[in-house]
C-alpha cells in the first residue's frame, strides 16, 4: 500500500500528539512523585531553655511564632537532648549515637570542641543528611557547627577546609564554624571562609598568654561581654564582615534564600541558630522588646527567625507539605546575662532542677515542637520519653528506607508514631543514657526513674553569683530549687553518694530517694555499667 506525502504528515502528526501527550503524563508523575514527598525542616537553638518559651510558660518573654507552631502542631514535654553540652549533643542529632561512645571502646565526647580540632564525624557513618541525599533531597546545614573541619589531627584553617558537612551529608553549608562565643569569627560557606584573601590566611595565634609561635597580632572583633578574645590573627576581611548583632539576620536571610531556591523540589534544612547562646547580641531592633533584659531580647529574635522560616514557607505553598520541628541542643545555661534575666522573673528551664552542662533535667529536657499539617495533631501533647538523637531514626522512616538504610550501631529510635500521634503498645523508649560535662556523671533515665552514680550535677560548679561559671547546688539555691541533698548551696555531708530519682512523681528532682530503693539502684547501677562497657567497632575520627 502506497502512502502519500499527506498521509504521513499525518501519522507523524498523530505520533507527535500522543508522544507529547506521554511525555506530559511522565512528568506529571514524576512531578506528583517529587510534591509527595515531605519538606523537612529542623530547626536546632543554641541553649533555648526548658521555660524560655511562652508556649512552655515563660512570661517575661513573648514568642508568638514559635506558640503558634505548638498551637497547630505537637509539643512533647519529655523531650531530651543526648548531652548537656552543646558538641556532644550535636555529634548526637546528627548520628544518631550516644556522645559517650562516639570513638567507640568507650570512648566519647563531653565538653565543647576546640577550635583547632578536625571533623569528629566518621564520613562513612550514615547521618540525617544522608538519609534525605539518598532519596534525591536537596539537604543544607545553615548557622552553628561546631564539629570540627578537617581530616588531620589539627584544623590549621587553611583553604579549602575539607573535611566539613558537605562531607557528611549536607550539600550547602553557610554558617558560623564554632561558636559565636568563641573565635574565630568568621563566617564559612562550604570549605571557604567567607571574605577568604590568599594573602592574609587566617592564623592560629594561641591565648595571647606566653610565647606563640606567630608574631601575627589576633584580628579585632567587636568587644561585648561573656565572649571570648580573638585566638586568631590575619584575614582582616574575612573578620570585618562577621559582627555579632547581625548573625540571626543574615542566618534568617540564607535560610529563606536557601528555600526560596530549592521549593520545587523535596529539600531537608537543617537550621542550627547561634541564639540563644552567649553572647547576648540581638540586632538592634530587638533590644528592650522583652521583660527579661538581652536574654529576653535574644529570645525575641530567635522566635523572629522562626518566623521569616514559616512565612517563606507560606510564601512558596509549602506549608502543608513541610515537616516543621524545633528543639534545643541542651537547657539554658546560667551565666551572668542568664542570671538578670532571672532577676527579673525568668526562669530559664523552669521549676527544672540544674543548668547546662550538667545531668539534672535543667540540663537536657529542653523544649520539642513539631508541626506537619494533616499529618501532625494540632494543639496535641505527647508525654513520652523522646531524644533529639532518635530523629535520624524518624527520618530513615518518614521517607520509608527502613529496607535500604542500616540502623545497626545506632541508638536512635524511631519517634515518628510520636510525632504522628499514633498509638503503640510500647513506649517509643524505655530508657536514655544521659551525659553532662563530666564523664563521672553519666547516668541513666529508665522508665519514671533516673540514676545518678555521683553527687552534684557534672556539671559547672561556680558559687559566685555574676560568675560565667555559676550553676550547681550554689545556683539551683539561687534561682529557688528545692533539693534534699542541697542545703545554703552546698552538698549537705549526710547525702546519699548517688542519686535516684522518681521523675514521673518528682519531675523538678526534689528528693533523692537513693537510699530507699535499693533493688531499683543496684539494677539501674547494673545497666548502665553495661550500657558504658558495651563493644563496638572503634570509629574512624581523629
Amino acid at each position: 500500500m502506497n502512502i502519500g506525502i499527506h498521509d504521513k504528515n499525518i501519522i507523524n502528526i498523530k505520533t507527535l500528539f500522543f508522544t507529547t501527550l506521554l511525555l506530559i503524563s511522565i512528568t506529571s508523575n514524576l512531578h506528583a512523585k517529587s510534591s509527595s514527598e515531605p519538606n523537612v525542616i529542623l530547626i536546632y537553638a543554641d541553649d533555648l531553655g526548658y521555660g524560655d518559651l511562652s508556649c512552655q510558660g515563660a512570661t517575661k518573654v513573648q514568642t508568638p511564632n514559635i506558640d503558634k507552631l505548638a498551637a497547630e502542631g505537637r509539643k512533647f514535654s519529655d523531650a531530651h537532648s543526648a548531652s548537656a553540652v552543646c558538641t556532644p549533643s550535636r555529634y548526637s542529632l546528627i548520628t544518631g549515637e550516644y556522645p559517650y561512645d562516639a570513638k567507640g571502646n568507650g570512648q566519647g565526647f563531653f565538653g565543647p570542641l576546640s577550635p583547632l580540632s578536625p571533623l569528629i564525624i566518621d564520613k562513612e557513618t550514615l547521618t540525617i543528611g544522608k538519609v534525605f541525599q539518598n532519596k534525591g533531597y536537596a539537604t543544607a546545614c545553615l548557622g552553628k557547627w561546631h564539629l570540627g573541619f578537617g581530616d588531620d589531627a589539627v584544623n590549621d584553617w587553611q583553604m579549602p577546609l575539607k573535611s566539613g558537612p558537605t562531607d557528611v551529608g549536607f550539600d550547602y553549608y553557610w554558617g558560623v564554624p564554632l561558636v559565636n562565643s568563641g573565635s574565630p569569627f568568621v563566617y564559612v560557606e562550604n570549605h571557604m571562609i567567607v571574605g577568604y584573601d590568599k594573602n592574609d590566611p587566617m592564623v592560629y595565634v594561641g591565648s595571647g598568654k606566653g610565647k606563640t609561635k606567630s608574631s601575627i597580632k589576633p584580628s579585632p572583633t567587636m568587644i561585648v561581654p561573656e565572649k571570648s578574645p580573638n585566638r586568631f590573627g590575619g584575614a582582616l576581611k574575612a573578620h570585618e564582615l562577621y559582627r555579632d548583632d547581625e548573625i540571626g539576620t543574615k542566618l534568617a536571610g540564607k535560610a529563606v534564600e536557601w528555600i526560596d531556591k530549592n521549593k520545587k523540589n523535596p529539600f531537608f534544612l537543617y537550621l542550627a541558630t547561634t541564639n540563644i547562646h552567649h553572647p547576648f547580641t540581638p540586632a538592634k531592633r530587638f533590644v528592650g522588646t522583652s521583660q527579661a533584659g538581652l536574654y529576653g531580647d535574644f529570645i525575641h529574635e530567635l522566635d523572629w527567625i522562626v518566623g521569616e522560616v514559616v512565612k517563606s514557607l507560606e510564601k512558596n505553598k509549602l506549608t502543608e507539605n513541610t515537616l516543621v520541628i524545633i528543639t534545643s541542643d541542651n537547657g539554658g545555661m546560667l551565666n551572668a546575662t542568664a542570671q538578670k534575666a532571672v532577676s527579673k522573673g525568668h526562669k530559664i528551664n523552669g521549676e527544672l532542677l540544674g543548668f547546662k552542662f550538667g545531668v539534672w533535667e535543667g540540663g537536657h529536657r529542653v523544649p520539642f515542637i513539631a508541626k506537619w499539617p494533616k499529618n501532625i495533631p494540632a494543639g496535641s501533647t505527647c508525654d513520652d520519653l523522646i531524644c533529639s538523637m532518635d530523629l535520624l531514626s524518624a527520618f530513615v522512616s518518614l521517607t520509608k528506607q527502613e529496607k535500604e538504610l542500616s540502623l545497626e550501631g545506632k541508638d536512635a529510635k524511631n519517634i515518628l508514631p510520636a510525632l504522628l500521634g499514633e498509638k503503640t503498645k510500647t513506649p517509643v523508649r524505655d530508657h536514655l543514657v544521659l551525659s553532662p560535662q563530666k564523664s563521672t556523671h553519666v547516668s541513666l533515665r529508665k522508665g519514671d526513674w533516673v540514676y545518678i552514680p555521683q553527687q552534684g550535677s557534672g556539671g559547672f560548679t561556680g558559687s559566685k553569683v555574676g560568675g560565667h561559671g555559676f550553676a550547681g547546688p550554689a545556683g539551683a539555691t539561687w534561682v529557688g530549687s528545692k533539693n534534699s541533698d542541697i542545703k545554703d548551696g552546698k552538698i549537705i555531708p549526710t547525702a546519699a553518694k548517688a542519686q535516684l530519682y522518681n521523675i514521673k512523681k518528682d519531675r523538678n528532682q526534689t528528693v533523692n530517694v537513693h537510699d530507699q530503693h535499693s533493688e531499683i539502684v543496684e539494677e539501674m547501677k547494673a545497666e548502665l555499667y553495661k550500657l558504658r562497657h558495651r563493644h563496638r567497632p572503634a570509629r574512624k575520627i581523629n
